[in-house]
């Protein structure tokens, strides 16, 4: 069978890949102070203001105190826009203004390892956000079971998945206004109807449609699954729906920066 030209898998040398992927690194060095102090210090407002303002009001959900039920769904958040603004505004400022592509393209790196050593820091950017937000709940006495340590792998594959989306979208837009929209119409609606503030099922059952459409409903579900110690079918096919997208749109964005970059 011929595979459409979008999702044809890339040829990449992982060397490559990760040379690029340690360019970031070395870049990001110089400013990790300033990137590391905001990423910890807002979750901790955010889990004080929810923990001693809005959970006051608020009954039990599933059983649970309003900020347990809330903290897994916000590791997600963490990881999605670690990797969401890494792959957006910064890949676009490389691709665009800093034609950093371009030289990059001028060495034996090709297309497709630099939009894999892309993905690849914007998931080390999710990860270490998400690993810090995992660290102040645990500070916060909300980890109540040793399955919860598989939130990390879970989030290093929402990262993956956000980056491929992110990738995505950056290789079609042609200006940098258009993340407005990306931002406005598609991250904004999944952080507030993907079950991290209250379930899905609560909602009517048309909002239940749009949200099982939505990437991060899937994160979140696993994630809330994982520190609850249950892992049953629905989480496994929630699990499956992750990896599947992951794949998906990873292989879009390579092959869309691919066709963007060669045009």
């Amino acid at each position: 069978m011929r595979i459409p030209a979008l999702l044809r898998p890339p040829t990449i040398e992982w060397p490559a890949a990760f040379a690029v992927w340690r360019r970031d690194v070395t870049v990001y060095r110089r400013t990790w102070k300033l990137n590391i102090l905001p990423n910890f210090f807002e979750p901790v407002f955010y889990l004080l203001a929810m923990g001693f303002g809005l959970a006051g009001y608020v009954r039990p959900i599933e059983g649970l105190p309003y900020l347990d039920f809330i903290a897994p769904g916000l590791i997600a958040t963490q990881a999605m826009m670690g990797a969401s603004f890494e792959v957006t505004y910064n890949c676009f400022v490389k691709l665009t203004f800093g034609k950093t592509y371009d030289a990059i393209m001028a060495t034996p790196v090709n297309i497709e390892e630099i939009a894999v050593g892309e993905m690849l820091w914007a998931i080390t950017r999710a990860m270490t956000y998400a690993v810090i937000f995992f660290v102040v709940l645990w500070g916060f006495g909300l980890i109540h079971t040793p399955l919860a340590l598989l939130a990390i792998p879970v989030a290093f594959l929402t990262g993956a998945l956000f980056a491929g989306i992110g990738l995505s979208f950056t290789a079609l837009v042609p200006a940098i206004d258009f993340f407005t929209f990306y931002y406005t119409l598609f991250i904004s609606p999944m952080y507030l109807f993907s079950g991290i503030f209250f379930p899905v099922a609560e909602m009517p059952g048309w909002a239940q449609a749009i949200s099982w459409c939505m990437p991060l409903t899937h994160a979140v579900a696993v994630l809330q699954a994982l520190f609850r110690a249950r892992c049953d079918l629905a989480t496994a096919g929630h699990m499956a729906c992750l990896l599947g997208l992951t794949v998906l749109f990873g292989l879009l964005a390579v092959n869309l920066l691919r066709r963007r970059l060669v045009e």
